[in-house]
């Protein structure tokens, strides 16, 4: 179990690039790219990037379909302390600000 924040939010990223890999179609490349949590732990927020570039507003339909199974694959994989309500973004370092879709979800 993590200890320290890092850790909890490394361990978060890691277990959205898995579950993404198993679920997400084959036609849109998502890839977490990083997680950041609150400081209690009980909010997160998984940054993705997406390819090709246009389809990213289907693809963060897609994730907004998937929070609640994404939280409850959490519970089962994860040996997180707390488990997060995590939203999904367009990571703004690989989109930038104004890419279609960039509202979290």
């Amino acid at each position: 179990m993590p200890h320290h924040p890092e850790q909890a939010a490394e361990l978060l990223a890691h277990a959205a690039a898995t579950y993404l890999a198993r679920e997400a179609g084959r036609g849109t490349l998502i890839t977490a790219t990083r997680a950041i949590l609150s400081s209690d732990g009980k909010n997160g927020a998984v940054f993705v990037s997406v390819f090709p570039v246009e389809e990213a507003v289907h693809a963060m339909a897609f994730l907004a379909r998937h929070r609640d199974l994404f939280r409850d694959y959490l519970k089962k994989e994860t040996r997180l302390p707390r488990i997060p309500h995590v939203r999904f973004q367009l990571d703004p370092d690989v989109h930038g600000k104004d890419a279609p879709g960039a509202a979290a979800v």
